[in-house]
């Protein structure tokens, strides 16, 4: 008995000694090669003969299928044909079977799959100057391609943009909110601080502090509110209806994570609401099921004053209020454009939080500069522009944006937005800062003593001259620095 079992051991000690089957390959040789019955119309085969795989001259490769677009079959915009290094701004909205090439050679060309209208918006990215250079975070986010979160029964609707969406854009995070007239973004706070611009119609703001004093005020197109962290506030459309822009100083800020009113008091036993309020439970027999988030509401009184709700502690003083008429401030008017400016030396109340609202005319440039303490979150609210970002030591790349566009350059990186259209570009730079700050590169060469920048630049004497001792903001556009070739073709 005991011999064998010995024998029987040994046996099941080699059997597991020995190599493991292949179980994939057993499982593939089980597959059938056949088609199974299918659905009525079906017809060929789910996989193809193993004769297919590796080489087998009975499998030839059509060496002649060629991928080269013929030069008849598509045509270049006039500045695809001038120096890459020139990096004019390629047109191709009319533009038959556009083709990623600069400085006016056949190659490379783009036999697809492709998406025109996209690299018709954003001609800089498929075919990009010869300037460019590296890799770059991207520095777009079209608030287009951000999903729409509706209110309840129309009322309203949110898109944000967060890290989810822009990666590069760790300090700011954007929503674009719009209410429907006299509809609500119900009574909330927030864990980050909201900066807000309302781009179109008229609302009524209010909120309280931590002292028990109140806010309300009615704003239009062009103004600002700024609501710290934890400060309790509602927005409700006037009968206009209203669309406005929120910017929070938290890069992964969600807006889906506000504190609301309705969740609070869903989220409490209805006792302990009812000790908290010195009422009975059934007060809160009517309470929203699920968020209210947007809603229809009642429309406000015409006469604010019909709003006021003042206890002892009484309002917040003007010189800390939360909101800031804007659209009534006049512009810093310079030859290519105008900028207005707010930040909390005009607006105390918005701590870190700095803006530049630009009007940029057709051909004009936002000079080149950087921004020396922030990183920059853009808006682009009427036109279109494209940026360059160059970040240290040899990387640029240029992006193109039209209105409904977030642009994000990390500070320092330098940069400048140019008008690329025949109307008003217009949009607004926000950053994290108590003064608007930037660095003017044509301000700073003008400023460093002539010999230094032509040691560095080599510049001629006419250029050293040219160079600007006062901050230009905006450069005008000048035909004049076209080459003439490329003008006589436009004209």
């Amino acid at each position: 008995m005991l011999t064998h079992f010995l024998a029987a051991a040994a046996l099941l000690s080699q059997a597991l000694a020995g190599p493991v089957p292949n179980r994939v390959d057993k499982r593939a040789a089980d597959v059938p090669t056949q088609t199974p019955i299918g659905p009525a119309g079906s017809s060929g085969q789910l996989r193809g003969s193993k004769s297919l795989a590796g080489y087998d001259s009975a499998n030839p490769v059509d060496y002649e299928d060629s991928t080269v677009i013929p030069q008849d079959e598509f045509e270049l915009a006039s500045a695809q044909k001038q120096d890459p290094d020139l990096g004019l701004y390629l047109d191709l909205a009319d533009v038959e079977n556009p083709q990623p090439i600069r400085g006016g050679s056949q190659a490379p060309t783009d036999p697809g799959p492709r998406d025109r209208e996209i690299e018709r918006q954003n001609p800089d990215l498929y075919a990009p100057p010869g300037t460019d250079m590296g890799g770059l975070p991207n520095a777009k986010w079209p608030m287009g391609l951000s999903h729409n979160r509706h209110g309840l029964k129309n009322s309203g609707y949110t898109r944000q943009q967060n890290t989810d969406e822009l990666p590069v854009a760790k300090a700011m995070a954007g929503v674009d909110m719009r209410l429907e007239p006299n509809a609500y973004r119900e009574l909330h706070w927030h864990s980050a601080n909201e900066w807000s611009y309302i781009m179109n119609g008229s609302v009524r703001v209010q909120a309280m502090d931590e002292a028990g004093r109140v806010f309300v005020d009615d704003l239009q197109a062009g103004d600002v509110w700024f609501f710290p962290s934890g400060k309790p506030h509602s927005i409700q459309a006037l009968e206009s209806g209203v669309e406005f822009l929120l910017v929070f100083d938290e890069g992964d800020f969600s807006e889906d994570a506000t504190f609301l009113v309705s969740e609070l008091f869903q989220r409490n036993p209805k006792s302990v609401l009812a000790k908290d309020l010195r009422v009975n439970t059934s007060a809160f027999d009517n309470i929203p099921e699920g968020e209210l988030y947007i809603f229809p509401g009642t429309p406000a009184p015409k006469n604010i004053s019909e709003q006021n709700s003042t206890g002892p502690a009484g309002i917040i003083p003007k010189a800390n209020t939360y909101s800031y008429h804007l659209s009534q401030q006049q512009a810093y008017e310079v030859p290519g454009g105008s900028v207005k400016i707010i930040d909390p030396v005009t607006f105390p109340s918005a701590y870190n939080f700095a803006s530049a609202l630009f009007t940029i005319k057709p051909g004009a440039m936002r000079e080149l500069h950087w921004h020396t303490t922030s990183d920059e979150w853009s808006f682009f609210l009427a036109g279109q522009g494209r940026l360059t970002v160059y970040m240290a030591p040899d990387s640029g790349q240029t992006f193109d944006f039209q209105a409904g566009d977030v642009g994000y350059v990390p500070v320092p990186n330098a940069h400048y937005i140019e008008n690329t259209g025949t109307e008003d570009l217009v949009y607004l730079e926000v950053l994290q800062a108590d003064v608007y700050n930037d660095i003017s590169v044509a301000q700073w060469l003008g400023l460093t003593p002539k010999q230094v920048v032509q040691d560095h630049l080599g510049f001629s004497e006419d250029t050293l001259n040219r160079l600007p001792k006062i901050k230009p903001f905006i450069m005008p556009g000048d035909e004049d620095l076209l080459q003439t070739d490329f003008r006589e073709e436009r004209e």
